[in-house]
């Protein structure tokens, strides 16, 4: 069974429509009647069907078409209007992502507070863990499926400069371009998901908690109906804009002294695998004390895992912190980590990878 769909348009003179939609928008004319004195015209081209109708009363309406040099469509202008009114933008079909300047701040989220949690994309729960977002250049978002199960997810993408998933309890089945069947992320373990690898959530275990990081807070996630994964493509050396995919796991890293004296840390790989862009360390105590310090990191994110401890910060009260605590410190903000608990474990992302620690 065949069907189509039509977007109408309204026109008070068909014959000054025909040439810009075909002329200038580069569509084709499929339809025209009746012959001797046309009314009702229909193009198609640039993935639409539209109808103009001299009878139709309805507002002119707004048509985006994107391309991927703009500059070479009509002429390079951006904003048109057709005879029938209708308003056409020019615009770019695949956008670069824009990093937004960080606007810094010193933040604590404690998971005492209750903040709501909203439920997103695939019925997800997500809890905000950086409220202002440092100015819209990170998301940090505390995400549960409370019932396992699958997940009604769809292979997608997203428009990134970096993404982290951190599986923070249970475990969760996760499927990526190029990388070959299924893998199962389990607690402890994480994943980078390069800008604009396809991948898709296939199942969950019961309660299944993660930790998610996006650069930039606002980006894009795009349905690619067309891949079907896992494909039939294995190539683990693929990059993705520069970064190449990570699968962490903890029973297969090596501890090793921390930036911060009195802890160690695993690194999982991720600076080196993202040229820089980010780094990523689970952290734990290795002795009972620690200095004050300082940093020159853009973004400094902190997610309390297991354990307590108390955060003290120039100017500002200190703060116990317990699982599911996050934190952000600016940098040049003098920090100490006090009173910690022997089961301490902090997960940290940074922006960029490599940086310099004052003490």
């Amino acid at each position: 069974m065949e069907i189509k769909a039509e977007f109408l348009l309204p026109t008070k003179e068909l014959r000054k429509d025909i040439p810009f939609f075909t002329n200038t928008l580069k569509m084709k004319m499929d339809m025209i009647y009746p012959a001797d004195n046309p009314t009702v015209a229909v193009f198609s081209g640039h993935g639409i069907r539209i109808r103009i109708d001299k009878e139709a009363i309805i507002s002119p309406g707004k048509i985006r078409i994107l391309c991927e040099n703009p500059d070479e469509f009509a002429s390079g202008k951006k904003i048109l209007k057709a005879p029938n009114n209708t308003i056409i933008e020019i615009d770019e079909i695949n956008p670069p992502v824009v990093l937004p300047t960080t606007k810094h701040s010193f933040v604590v989220k404690k998971l005492a507070d209750q903040a709501p949690w909203i439920i997103g994309r695939a019925g997800m729960h997500y809890r905000d863990l950086i409220p202002d977002r440092l100015g819209g250049s990170i998301i940090a978002s505390h995400i549960r499926i409370p019932d396992g199960g699958p997940v009604p997810d769809m292979v997608h993408y997203h428009s990134v400069g970096f993404q982290l998933i951190f599986c923070y309890k249970g475990w969760v089945d996760l499927v990526y371009e190029d990388q070959g069947e299924p893998l199962r992320l389990h607690a402890g373990n994480c994943v980078i998901q390069p800008p604009e690898i396809r991948h898709q959530v296939l199942y969950a275990s019961d309660n299944i908690e993660v930790i998610e990081i996006g650069v930039p807070a606002d980006h894009i996630t795009t349905i690619d109906h067309k891949m079907e994964l896992p494909n039939k493509t294995i190539n683990k050396n693929r990059r993705f804009k520069g970064q190449k995919f990570v699968h962490h796991k903890a029973e297969e890293a090596q501890w090793e002294k921390f930036r911060v004296p009195g802890f160690i840390s695993r690194d999982t790989g991720i600076s080196q695998n993202t040229q820089n862009v980010a780094g990523v360390h689970i952290i734990r105590p290795e002795n009972n004390k620690s200095p004050e310090t300082y940093h020159d990191s853009d973004i400094l994110f902190n997610f309390v895992m297991e354990g307590t401890m108390v955060l003290s910060g120039e100017g500002k009260e200190p703060f116990k912190l317990s699982p599911g605590d996050a934190f952000v410190i600016p940098p040049k903000m003098r920090t100490q980590y006090k009173d910690f608990s022997k089961d301490l474990e902090l997960l940290e992302v940074s922006l960029p990878g490599k940086f310099k620690t004052y003490y």
